[in-house]
């Protein structure tokens, strides 16, 4: 259930990417225009889970959840109705609010059953279920843009989620109660937030995992354009590479639990930074040699299958210190990554000069930069403490 509702926001970015060139021909707009509908729901993504976090630690885990739920169903069918790229770009925001209670709750609620360690597994068993969302979701909406328009897309997505709110409604347990304690006052959540920013284990992790986020998202913004249009793939084929790249990412998630028997989830976290200098560097090296489209592929499926190292593992430590605020600091999390990946996709828009250069570019510097926030900001502790 955890997994299924941390996939709708995938599910969310991945299922239209196929269809953004049929987005751009339908509204009239340029395919950078259309590409700011995926930057918007990063930014509200991101937003959103603050605004989540206080709540879900002061009413619980299911009311906000359901609330969550019914707010992107509304928005999604919106967004299938938007005729301006511009009501598009609105209507992705409010469906990114959404989609938020399905990012944050389920972290709150691995740090309200599981150790650190455990929690590593469990969040390896939740990427498991959240990763098959980027082989599904393009190769659904390739499927169905060979049948109808690109709204039905948004449509689609509108009945899944009304199947999650119903079984959400059946089947989701609440595995803490709400705290009055806590309080929703702006000054009080402000300082809570900077007490959990400045705690050194979360900040290093959170920055850590970040990056790393915006590795990915900068290859999500980036690959339709190069992918078909530079090197001529059909939807459907972009859809099957994309699946393809998503299965390395399950794949990694599952040998991390492996890993775990024998390795601590800090320990993981660091060699990955080390393969992120080495996969980046070779990256730009092969695009400024002219190597050609399959060295670039071979090395993109190697950094998207590091990516379901490093999240697992720096979730669970990231979120080791805290137990009462863990909402908060959940949501401190996924909104700090998700603002990376809406910083990573903004970029990857904006320097587009129609080569691969801006995707490439914005993925090798996040890579290396994720490595040094583990270099650098790890000095300050020495040992995650299990509790």
């Amino acid at each position: 259930m955890l997994g299924a509702l941390t996939a709708i926001a995938p599910f969310s970015i991945d299922m239209y990417l196929p269809g953004m060139n049929e987005i751009a021909k339908d509204l009239g707009t340029p395919i950078s225009d259309v590409q700011l509908t995926l930057t918007s729901f990063f930014f509200g993504i991101s937003f959103g889970q603050l605004f989540y976090g206080p709540i879900v630690d002061r009413f619980g885990r299911k009311i906000p959840l359901l609330v969550g739920l019914t707010l992107y169903i509304v928005s999604s069918l919106a967004c299938g109705f938007s005729n301006s790229v511009n009501a598009l770009i609105f209507f992705r925001f409010l469906q990114s609010l959404g989609a938020c209670a399905g990012m944050v709750i389920p972290r709150a609620v691995v740090r309200d059953v599981f150790s650190p360690h455990e929690g590593a597994k469990v969040f390896s068993q939740i990427i498991l279920v959240m990763g098959i969302a980027p082989i599904l979701a393009p190769t659904v909406g390739g499927l169905l843009l060979q049948f109808a328009s690109w709204n039905w897309i948004f449509f689609t997505l509108t009945g899944i989620s009304a199947l999650m709110l119903f079984g959400s409604i059946l089947v989701f347990q609440d595995t803490k109660g709400g705290d009055s304690s806590i309080s929703l006052k702006i000054a009080p959540v402000i300082k809570e937030y900077i007490e959990v920013f400045s705690n050194p284990i979360f900040k290093t992790y959170v920055l850590s995992s970040g990056f790393s986020a915006s590795v990915m998202f900068a290859y999500i913004a980036g690959s339709p354009f190069v992918f078909m249009v530079l090197n001529g793939l059909s939807q459907t084929e972009y859809s099957y590479l994309f699946g393809f790249n998503a299965f390395g990412l399950i794949l990694s998630s599952q040998i991390n639990r492996i890993l775990l028997k024998k390795f601590e989830a800090a320990t993981i976290v660091k060699y990955v930074g080390y393969s992120y200098l080495i996969l980046c560097s070779l990256l730009i090296i092969f695009e400024v040699l002219g190597l050609g489209f399959i060295p670039m592929l071979v090395l993109i499926f190697f950094l998207v299958s590091a990516f379901g190292l490093i999240v697992p593992n720096a979730s669970a430590l990231a979120m080791a210190p805290f137990s009462k605020n863990a909402g908060s600091a959940s949501a401190l999390m996924g909104a700090l990554q998700m603002v990376f990946g809406a910083v990573s996709t903004a970029a990857v828009s904006l320097l587009h000069d129609g080569s691969a250069y801006p995707m490439i570019t914005v993925m090798s510097m996040s890579g290396v930069m994720s490595l040094a926030c583990l270099f650098f900001l790890g000095k300050t502790h020495k040992k995650i403490k299990e509790s």
